[in-house]
C-alpha cells in the first residue's frame, strides 16, 4: 500500500454527505477508498483523451 501523505478538503451539502456515507456503508467500502478510486478512474479517462497526467493510478488495496 502506498503512503497517503496529502489531503483534499471539499465542502458539500450535508444531505449529499449522508447519502454517500450510507451508500459506502451498504457496499461495505470505506468512503475514502471510493473517492480515491473515482479520482483514479477520472484521471485515467482524462489520459485516454490525449492528456498525459503524471499520476500513480494503481490501486493501493483490494477493496474493489
Amino acid at each position: 500500500m502506498s503512503k497517503k501523505d496529502v489531503g483534499l478538503r471539499i465542502r458539500i451539502d450535508k444531505e449529499l454527505r449522508q447519502a454517500f456515507v450510507e451508500a459506502c456503508r451498504i457496499q461495505d467500502m470505506p468512503a475514502s477508498e471510493v473517492l480515491r478510486e473515482f479520482m483514479r478512474q477520472y484521471a485515467e479517462q482524462t489520459n485516454t483523451q490525449g492528456n498525459q497526467l503524471p499520476l500513480p493510478l494503481k490501486r493501493e488495496n483490494t477493496y474493489l
